[in-house]
């Protein structure tokens, strides 16, 4: 009796057996394990990444918003009159306030914390008051009104420019008489206070306060929450009065005194008011921390939170806050971009899964005859299936371990069970395929089984129930994608995400099964030509095995992933381009406030000549012009744009721009010229290009139009639904050499590098108010919050990521074989055949998997896109506030030439390289060292 074979005998020779089978293989598990720790690093990086720009976004949102929309502000009135006076002057001194203070910040809900440096309190008028003395600016001869209050912490917040700090002289009082204050110096400037003026305020019971400015200071940070929660105690303002004939405007201004003065405003008829202002600090709150901010917000805006307030101020204490629609705002954004994110993840994770499994197969099948031989000598599944995971965790479970610590320490993040589970899961799968697979086709003891190609073998029943189940999954997703989109009420949901997977994979389902058609095709075709090598090439690739039609799912999956990653970068540029497009107008503009102020011909002649300048569009632009009543009868104050402009160049204009094209001609007067020197025709009937909303309202008639440009009919002769000249929906175009009243109010330009520093400069020595706008700046400003730039940078990874694994299956694909292929080189070079046809050999064997790889993906990747753009909008993804986001609807997904064309001719290459390669390498190495390598099958 034979003795037990080695492997048999016991646990310990499992170590030796991992130790050597590493050892003969060094290069393999080398290979083996950066592949594992590429895709771990990219399965643990994803929701790292993900969670830092969701984290930067928030604390982007926060700290850009206006400081009055996101302060915390408890505000609440003195203490009653039925108190004593000197329990109401004790409560709003200063020592009283900071007590608040503190226990106002110590009783925040988590995670509200509060920027302890930018908080204040005091207490301030809460109605300006008038000011009457003489040397006071009054542009319209209305009285100044100021506010008094006494924030807290000045000295830590500004530095004195002039005079002294304001300060109290014993114990303030409500029938102090005078008091000390300070000012900005914007305030100084505006209102020409210096130090040592003096202002009177009228109190209660008839007798007055004077408020005499001891100081001039200027704000360290302007910006801050300090300063900006209320605007008025930086900056002057000129506030208009309101009134039935045009508007007349008075300063408003404010004063600061110091905060052991408050007792001194309860005399004045200001209406003082206590209040505690507490900046959110933002440097700490993460994606995470949403639910419980929005919580913690409603909470003290009405809810436990608040009595709390209400416990440590009063009950008549109310807390503002626009703090809860900040975070809505990018909560709304977030769930509209997370799911279109959701679907780059899914094609990647599909392609790498792939990729891992093509890998195991390819380990499986080199070490084939030697695990059936072990099997056919009594070994047992559980143990080949044991070590082979015990070889394949020795190299697996470190490179995932190694890829999860480089993704924790390139990019970061707060969500790091995430990506532990992502590089586990790696990790895992190609741990637990490599046995799986072993034990199933070694189920059963034999040295070679039956063949199985590609062009004869016959699906069998489960395969077809298979392919039907995800047949209906992908048309589900589909489905369900164009219904509802990517932004569906209930979150991400990954069948929705994961439909350009499906549809890739029932693309390479189908193209497996219609692929032995053409084959056989091809092969009856080259069976009658001379030559022996496009035969032998055809009917190897017809012999070769079903399994490998696992690399063309890789393809498909990863050339479909590509394309639409491809495609949503491009339709979010697209959008861009079309949003300033629609600002702008053009490639510049240059016009006054409101378009009304008239441009001069030195400034036209100066900005044509500078440099880039291609041609400049001289626009006659007037709002409001009375529309003549409908037919109905119903007459409403609705009025329109009226556009003079040349009918040649803003067709032009508007043919290059893509915003309402238009043949010039449709803007030619009709009928005889008017005289030169003479005034035209009020009955002379003008043709204009309207928008729908304007055509509706005129009819098909000529109508009078009065306009300060001049009085005549219009007739509709054509309409747009955009112009480049406005933003609005409702405007008229018309010829402006026919207007009576001509001038110029902005100019549009178009050109290539456009100087922007000389535009500016021949627009101020226009004047000063004229103002540059450039279609490259307003483009550029649409990128600026971490959230979109984050999202970008993924679709941009999973296009690279998508290529790659690509390229990683070809590769995989052909050194499957490679070792049968090289045999044949060897036996056919002993037959007389040549290194050229042995290329070419390689090369057309190779071919038809990969021209059927190449064109299914690119007509797949096509057909993915138009079936999901109707559920995909980038609104979110592409545009921010901005100029011209709010005339855009929507924003579709659409092709990219490149995004198709280039993975898919990368296929084709690198595979025509790897052929060519690999037998200028046989030929190299010579026929006889392959023969002596034995007889490969």
């Amino acid at each position: 009796m034979s003795p037990r074979p080695m492997f048999l005998r016991g646990t310990a020779a499992c170590a030796p057996w991992v130790r050597t089978r590493l050892r003969t293989a060094p290069g393999a598990a080398c290979a083996l394990g950066l592949l594992v720790l590429l895709t771990a690093f990219l399965a643990a990086a994803l929701p790292l990444a993900v969670d830092r720009y969701e984290d930067e976004g928030l604390r982007h949102d926060l700290a850009t918003a206006a400081p009055r929309r996101s302060i915390l502000e408890v505000s609440s009135p003195p203490p009653g009159l039925q108190l004593p006076t000197a329990a109401r002057e004790e409560a709003i001194r200063e020592t009283s306030l900071a007590s608040v203070h503190r226990t106002l910040l110590n009783g925040l809900p988590d995670p509200v914390r509060a920027d302890t440096g930018q908080s204040a309190y005091g207490v301030r008028t809460a109605n300006p008051i008038s000011a009457g003395e003489r040397w006071l600016p009054r542009p319209y001869g209305i009285d100044p009104e100021l506010t008094y209050a006494t924030q807290s912490a000045l000295p830590d917040h500004s530095a004195l420019r002039e005079g002294a700090w304001p300060a109290v002289h014993g114990e303030v009082a409500t029938s102090t008489k005078e008091v000390e204050a300070a000012v900005t110096e914007e305030t100084a400037k505006a209102l020409r206070i210096r130090a040592g003026a003096t202002v009177s305020v009228p109190a209660v019971g008839g007798g007055e306060l004077t408020v005499r400015i001891t100081g001039i200071v200027a704000p360290l940070r302007p910006e801050a929450a300090y300063w900006s929660a209320e605007p008025l105690l930086r900056t002057p303002s000129l506030v208009a009065k309101p009134t039935k004939t045009e508007p007349r405007y008075y300063w408003t201004a404010a004063l600061l005194l110091p905060p052991d003065a408050a007792p001194a405003l309860l005399a004045t008829t200001g209406q003082p008011e206590l209040y505690w202002r507490f900046p959110p600090n933002v440097s700490r709150l993460t994606a995470h921390d949403v639910p419980r901010l929005r919580s913690s917000v409603a909470s003290l805006e009405g809810g436990p939170g608040l009595l709390k307030v209400h416990a440590a101020v009063g009950e008549t204490a109310t807390l503002t806050t626009d703090l809860d629609e900040i975070v809505s705002a990018y909560d709304g954004m977030r769930q509209a971009i997370r799911p279109v994110v959701t679907v780059a993840a899914v094609g990647i994770g599909a392609v790498a899964a792939v990729v891992l499994l093509m890998t195991g197969g390819l380990i499986t099948g080199r070490r084939h005859n030697e695990l059936a031989l072990l099997r056919a000598r009594g070994g047992s599944l559980g143990s080949i299936g044991g070590r082979l995971l015990t070889e394949t965790a020795v190299t697996a479970v470190p490179a995932a371990a190694l890829g999860l610590l480089l993704a924790v320490l390139t990019v970061g993040g707060t969500r790091l069970w995430s990506s532990a589970v992502g590089a586990a899961a790696v990790g895992a799968l190609l741990c637990v395929a490599l046995p799986v697979r072993t034990v199933l086709l070694h189920r059963r003891p034999r040295l070679h089984g039956g063949r199985d190609d590609v062009a004869t073998l016959r699906p069998s029943r489960r395969r077809t129930v298979a392919e039907l189940t995800l047949l209906v999954l992908a048309v589900g997703a589909v489905v369900a994608l164009r219904r509802r989109g990517t932004d569906g009420a209930g979150g991400t949901d990954l069948l929705v995400s994961s439909a350009p997977v499906l549809v890739g994979l029932i693309a390479a389902l189908v193209l497996v099964r219609l692929y032995p058609l053409p084959l056989r095709l091809a092969l009856r075709y080259v069976a009658r030509l001379r030559g022996a090598v496009g035969f032998l090439a055809l009917a190897r690739a017809g012999r070769s095995s079903a399994s490998g039609t696992l690399p063309l799912l890789a393809l498909l999956v990863a050339l479909t992933t590509a394309a639409f990653g491809g495609s949503v970068l491009a339709g979010v540029a697209d959008a861009r381009d079309t949003a300033a497009a629609l600002a702008t107008g053009a490639d510049a503009r240059i016009s006054g406030q409101a378009d009304s102020a008239p441009l001069s011909d030195g400034l036209v002649r100066a900005v044509s000549e500078a440099d880039g300048v291609r041609e400049v569009a001289r626009v006659q632009i007037e709002y409001g012009v009375s529309l003549p009543p409908p037919e109905s009868g119903f007459e409403d104050a609705e009025g329109a744009i009226l556009i003079g402009v040349d009918p040649l160049t803003y067709a032009r204009l508007a043919r290059s721009t893509g915003i309402g094209a238009f043949p010039a001609d449709r803007l030619k007067p009709t009928g005889p010229a008017t005289p030169k020197g003479t005034m035209p025709s009020k009955d002379r009937v003008l043709p204009v290009l309207t928008s729908p909303s304007v055509a509706q309202r005129l009819g098909d008639r000529p109508r009078d139009l009065q306009s300060m440009a001049g009085d005549f009919k219009v007739r509709v002769a054509g309409t747009v639904a955009h112009t480049p000249a406005v933003t609005g929906t409702s405007f008229m175009i018309v010829d402006a050499a026919s207007l009576t009243h001509r001038q110029t109010t902005a100019l549009l330009l178009t050109g290539d590098r456009l100087d922007a520093k000389a535009l500016r400069t021949a627009a101020h020595h226009a004047g000063k108010d004229f103002s540059v706008q450039l279609r490259s700046e307003v483009r550029a400003a649409y990128v600026d919050t971490p959230m979109q730039v984050g999202a970008e940078r993924i679709y941009t990874a999973a296009i690279a990521a998508g290529a790659g694994y690509a390229l990683l299956a070809v590769l995989l694909s052909l050194l499957r074989t490679a070792p049968e292929r090289t045999t044949l080189l060897a036996r056919l070079r002993t037959m007389g055949i040549g290194s050229r046809q042995g290329g070419r050999l390689l090369g057309f064997e190779a071919m038809p998997q990969a021209l059927l790889a190449a064109v299914g993906g690119l007509l797949v990747g096509r057909a993915t896109i138009a079936l999901l753009a109707p559920g995909i909008d980038l609104m979110h993804l592409a545009l921010s506030t901005g100029p011209g986001s709010g005339l855009l609807y929507n924003a579709p997904l659409r092709a990219d030439p490149w995004s198709l064309v280039l993975p898919a001719l990368g296929v084709i290459v690198l595979t025509a390289a790897v052929a060519g390669v690999q037998a200028w390498w046989t030929g190299r190495r010579g026929s006889v060292t392959e023969l002596r390598a034995g007889d490969s099958r």
